[in-house]
């Protein structure tokens, strides 16, 4: 009787053992999927967000266009179309740039007075590097564009040679500085005029990132590869423990 009840008590004691250690890995396993599959589904909503906001920033930057706001908002005006008509004064700096097809070059930033006295800059598009030495006083131009404060600098730009007229990203109040001008940038979409060496180079979205659906497609992925490897891990204790009950 003794013998019966102490292996009733030890196989309830293996019975428990082993129920504990199939808890805890399912527990774990468990548990990492739902917070794998919860930033997978977080990177969809992103996805989501971004997709809306790229496409509100397509839809601004190809509205009608409107006069050049007497007073300035950087992020309520970033992308904002304007039209402006002046002349540029003769004064300039060159950013470095490259486009396909055309090579190395620069982006030319002139200084542009307006019609109604006001001083401000126009990126007036792409010159090819061998164009960037040749003199141009001052044109007449009407200039239709976007108002842009580009985020180029980080900390591995170089510093501007500012004598040498040479930037190597664009920082509108380096320039503006530079060129006496308002802290305000109008790159070209469309310029009419005579003497127009440079091509435009229009702002588009297709420099902001949208990475969230390689981000969603990784977390779903490592949700996959952690539930294959919890019942992997399952089926060799499984496995161990009838080899070690033959």
């Amino acid at each position: 009787m003794k013998q019966k009840k102490a292996r009733g008590i030890f196989r309830a004691f293996c019975l428990g053992e082993t129920t504990l250690r199939v808890m805890v890995p399912s527990i774990f396993g468990i548990v990492g999927c739902a917070v794998l599959v919860t930033l997978g589904a977080w990177q969809l909503e992103r996805l989501a967000w971004k997709t809306a906001l790229l496409n509100e920033i397509e839809a601004r930057i190809g509205a009608e266009p409107v006069a050049l706001p007497e007073v300035f908002d950087v992020e309520a005006d970033r992308f904002l179309p304007v039209a402006v008509s002046g002349r540029t004064v003769g004064e300039e700096l060159v950013a470095l740039t490259s486009v396909q097809g055309g090579g190395p070059g620069y982006r030319v930033i002139s200084a542009f007075e307006t019609d109604a006295g006001r001083r401000i800059m126009v990126d007036e598009g792409f010159v090819p590097s061998d164009a960037r030495d040749v003199v141009r006083p001052g044109v007449a131009m009407t200039v239709v564009g976007n108002l842009q404060w580009p985020r180029e600098v980080d900390s591995f730009t170089p510093e501007p040679d500012l004598g040498a007229g040479l930037v190597f990203a664009r920082d509108v109040d380096v320039m503006a500085e530079a060129l006496g001008a308002e802290p305000v940038l109008v790159v070209a979409r469309e310029v009419s005029g005579t003497d127009l060496r440079a091509t435009p180079l229009p702002v588009t979205s297709a420099g902001i990132p949208n990475n969230h659906l390689g981000y969603a497609v990784q977390w779903f992925g490592l949700a996959i590869v952690w539930a294959g490897m919890t019942a992997f891990f399952l089926w060799r204790m499984r496995r161990g423990r009838r080899e070690d009950m033959t």
